[in-house]
C-alpha cells in the first residue's frame, strides 16, 4: 500500500512569505522614494523605516546580492528590472487588499496599516476574490478609528 504524500504544511508558505516580505517592503519604498524625490539614499530608507543606517546597509546588501537593487558606496539605490517588477507586484497587491478592506467598511488609516501586513501573505486565489469583491462593492462610509 502506497501512502500519498503529505500536503505541504500551511506554515511552510507563511515562512516563505516572511522570507520575501522585507525585500518587497524595501523595493516598494525605494520605488516610492524615487517617484517622489527623484532618488533613494540609504538615509532615506533609514528614515522611512525608522531603523539604523547599519540595518539598511545590511538589507540593501542582501537586495544587491539577490538582484533587486544596484548601488555604489555613497551612491543612490536604484531598482533592477527584477526590483521594479517586484515593487509593482507588491504595490498592486497592497492596493487590492486595501480596497477590499475599505469595501468591508474598515477606515482608511486602519485599512492602509492592515493591508501592509496582509499583502505579503495573501494567496493569488484569495487576492483575486478580494479584487472581485472590492470591484463589486463601494467602500463603506468611513468609520471612527480607535
Amino acid at each position: 500500500m502506497t501512502s500519498s504524500p503529505r500536503p505541504a504544511s500551511p506554515h511552510a508558505r507563511t515562512r516563505r512569505d516572511h522570507a520575501t516580505e522585507l525585500a518587497e517592503d524595501y523595493v516598494e519604498a525605494i520605488d516610492d522614494l524615487v517617484r517622489t524625490t527623484g532618488k533613494c539614499r540609504v538615509t532615506d530608507l533609514a528614515k522611512h523605516f525608522g531603523v539604523s543606517h547599519v540595518t539598511v546597509n545590511r538589507t540593501v546588501a542582501r537586495l544587491v546580492r539577490d538582484g533587486y537593487v544596484q548601488t555604489e558606496p555613497y551612491g543612490p539605490v536604484t531598482l533592477t528590472p527584477t526590483g521594479q517588477k517586484t515593487a509593482r507586484t507588491a504595490r498592486t497587491r497592497h492596493e487590492i487588499v486595501e480596497r477590499f478592506l475599505r469595501a468591508l467598511g474598515v477606515g482608511d488609516r486602519i485599512a492602509a496599516i492592515d493591508a501592509e501586513g496582509i499583502e505579503h501573505h495573501v494567496s493569488a486565489e484569495t487576492l483575486r476574490a478580494m479584487e472581485r469583491f472590492a470591484n463589486e462593492h463601494k467602500p463603506a462610509p468611513p468609520t471612527e478609528e480607535a
